[in-house]
């Protein structure tokens, strides 16, 4: 029984593991890529879009498809831009919880990239390999992506998400 139990917090310490050093890789990445100086070129290209929540949310999620990790590229563009979501946001009456829940629901929008961590980490923990499993968690990544221009839609349709 004591072996058992060895065997599988082992398997669950590997687990945990990967995962950390997948996220801890791409956090360093992502501040990587904030500062390069093309980062600007692309930050204040992504401000040109006018809408407020489209903005953030294309913003977002192009950063996290830059970094490979949707919470590094949440992190980044709120470090990064949050002043500028936040004086837009108030300037078109939107609150603050909207614009949150866009900016999570938008930064999984990159998570359909081959170098995501979690995809890498998600095969790695299933022993499937990016032929066998990408059309499907291509296919759920792109549903998630639509889903925050709904939520967009939603909001502007009617007030509420």
């Amino acid at each position: 029984m004591l072996a058992s139990f060895a065997e599988g917090t082992k398997t669950a310490i590997g687990g945990a593991l990967l995962a950390s050093m997948n996220t801890a890789s791409e956090y360093g990445f992502g501040a990587v890529i904030a500062a390069l100086p093309g980062f600007l070129v692309v930050a204040s290209a992504l401000l040109a879009i006018p809408d407020p929540l489209v903005n953030e949310a294309v913003t977002v999620t192009a950063l996290a498809g830059i970094t490979g990790s949707a919470s590094g590229g949440m992190s980044i563009a709120l470090a990064a831009m949050s002043e500028t979501f936040i004086a837009n946001a108030h300037a078109a009456g939107i609150p603050m919880e909207v614009l949150h829940r866009i900016a999570a629901m938008a930064s999984g929008g990159m998570d359909t990239l081959p170098h995501n961590g979690a995809v890498i980490t998600l095969l790695a923990v299933t022993g499937l390999t990016h032929r066998q499993a990408y059309k499907d968690i291509f296919a759920i990544t792109l549903i998630k992506t639509l889903a925050v221009f709904f939520v967009i839609a939603l909001f502007y349709l009617t007030g509420w998400v």
